[in-house]
């Protein structure tokens, strides 16, 4: 017969929580982070608590130099050329001091680089394709990151990692000198330092003859180590992003974060950028209705395109319409001269139906009519290329959205030589680019080729910085860099300008290179 127990029987169902009154005393059940090294493997997630909106800044910044990075393996710049045009985008977006620079933001920016990281992990790893890119791109970050790091730090990072290679001794240097410097081809100056590894983990090197064999083991010069490092940084990273793919459904069933890692992932087919208003022209000249047919040289394709079909059928439709009012308005036309252009453009329209049918979405869009919020807002801001190539794109009689993406490539062929663009080996890149899907890579490609010498003379007198070169991600951001370098020596030498001899406000005698 069994014992009967005084004590009190625990129910089941209940769950041994941390009383509430407490929890803000308890000790985290995480350790917090510590970055030792510059470089990093990921290797395990954040579990800190960050704002949401660092959550989703910090990603759109990894996001753009990846992007910049993909930008120049797309441009066939050369490895040197790449590494010129990165670092200052890397200072830029992801500045990573070292450990010698007694920089106090050392452990903010890598712990904005492990959590930015994570971050597009997690968006990138839907599908397939997604994922192979993401590891491409990574692990060219990474081996830029291993070639600029401080000698030491980056022996140390080595060191710390879990790699199978063991270091050659001196009795087995000595044993096998001549048969090392054979086979791993070892110059003069070079440093006798080699280390053993299993076979199976250099297939590359043992194709290409560049490492000793012995029983299964090869020996490879320390020279190749880099290579190995970023090798398995990338063979960890795919296997990681298979998981964080099986992982992903779960992350629909939180409302605040499954928004944002789609933006994200809808992004890299071109980086969101928001709309900046130094992309206007205003502090330098002032855009009138009569100026925009001659300004229309400085526009990118869409926004030609836009023009193009207003000007032949005197008309627009509503989604045509409200994507060229705010990239006029982003260039720096005024709302009385937007309503202008937008009058005599609709010649064939009587006032009265203007008026009632127009005219409100013009004032709309300017943020002079609507709720309070529109009117504090100032309207609308102008459309990105991200949110053109996202959008649904035009069904018959539209005009609207990238025709890069909209256009069939024979179509679009024969748009670029109507606006002027005839070099053939530059079609064939843009036929080459939309057929990857690389819109925005065409685009900056066009542009490139049409200011290619102010281009050159920008970069050999030094007159921009690198930074303002960075791949074009918005309409108004292409208008501008085109006007000021088809405008270069005026603007330089104060000719053109609001405050330049013989420009009022009103833009009397202003003669804008056409």
């Amino acid at each position: 017969m069994l014992a009967v127990t005084s004590a009190p029987r625990i129910d089941a169902k209940k769950r041994a929580v941390l009383d509430a009154r407490k929890r803000q005393f308890a000790k985290a059940t995480w350790e917090t982070e510590t970055y030792p090294h510059r470089l990093n493997f990921y290797l395990t997630p954040p579990t800190g608590d960050i704002a949401l909106e660092q959550f989703e800044e910090w990603a759109i910044a990894r996001l753009k130099v990846l992007a910049e990075l993909e930008a120049c393996q797309f441009r066939n710049r050369s490895p040197a050329e790449t590494e010129e045009y990165m670092k200052p985008v890397l200072e830029k977006y992801m500045r990573l001091s070292s450990n010698a620079s007694r920089s106090s933001e050392v452990d903010a920016e890598r712990k904005r680089d492990h959590y930015s990281h994570w971050t597009l992990r997690l968006a990138f790893s839907s599908t397939a394709d997604l994922r192979q890119r993401f590891a491409r791109l990574e692990a060219q970050l990474f081996r830029l990151r291993m070639q600029w790091d401080d000698a030491r730090e980056r022996r140390a990072f080595i060191d710390s990692l879990a790699m199978s290679w063991e270091t050659v001794s001196e009795e087995e240097k000595a044993q096998w000198r001549t048969e090392l410097k054979a086979a791993t081809r070892v110059w003069a100056d070079e440093e006798e330092s080699w280390f053993k590894v299993a076979w199976e983990n250099v297939p590359e090197l043992v194709e290409r003859r560049q490492c000793l064999l012995k029983r299964g083991v090869a020996y490879v010069h320390v020279r190749e180590q880099s290579t190995m490092v970023v090798n398995e940084f990338s063979r960890q990273l795919e296997s990681g992003l298979e998981l964080a793919g099986r992982f992903l459904p779960r992350m629909d069933e939180d409302n605040r974060l499954s928004p944002i890692l789609h933006h994200l992932s809808q992004s890299f087919v071109a980086p969101d950028a928001g709309y900046s208003e130094s992309s206007s022209i205003g502090d330098i000249t002032i855009p009138t209705a009569a100026s925009i047919d001659g300004l229309s040289q400085h526009f990118p394709l869409c926004m030609q395109n836009l023009h193009r079909e207003l000007r032949k059928n005197s008309h627009l439709k509503h989604f045509g319409r409200l994507q060229y009012t705010l990239f006029l308005k982003g260039i720096g036309l005024s709302l009385e001269e937007s309503i202008l252009f937008w009058r005599k453009s609709f010649k064939l329209v009587a006032d009265d139906k203007f008026k009632s049918e127009y005219l409100y979405n013009i004032r709309h869009t300017y943020g002079d009519v609507g709720g309070d919020a529109n009117r504090r807002g100032r309207g609308y801001t102008p459309y990105s290329c991200q949110k053109l190539l996202t959008e649904a794109p035009p069904s018959s009689g539209q005009a609207h959205g990238c025709p890069y993406r909209t256009y069939a490539p024979d179509n679009l062929i024969a748009l670029l030589q109507n606006v002027g663009v005839t070099d053939r080996p530059l079609l064939q890149g843009v036929r080459e680019d939309v057929g990857k899907q690389r819109f925005h890579i065409a685009c900056n490609r066009v542009f490139e080729h049409a200011h290619k010498g102010d281009l050159r003379k920008v970069k050999e007198e030094g007159l921009w910085a690198a930074s303002e070169l960075d791949t074009i991600l918005h309409p108004n951001g292409y208008f501008k860099r085109s006007f000021l370098l088809k405008n270069l020596g005026r603007v330089k030498a104060g000719d053109l300008g609001v405050d330049g001899p013989g420009v009022g406000r009103s833009g009397e005698g202003e003669k804008m290179e056409m």
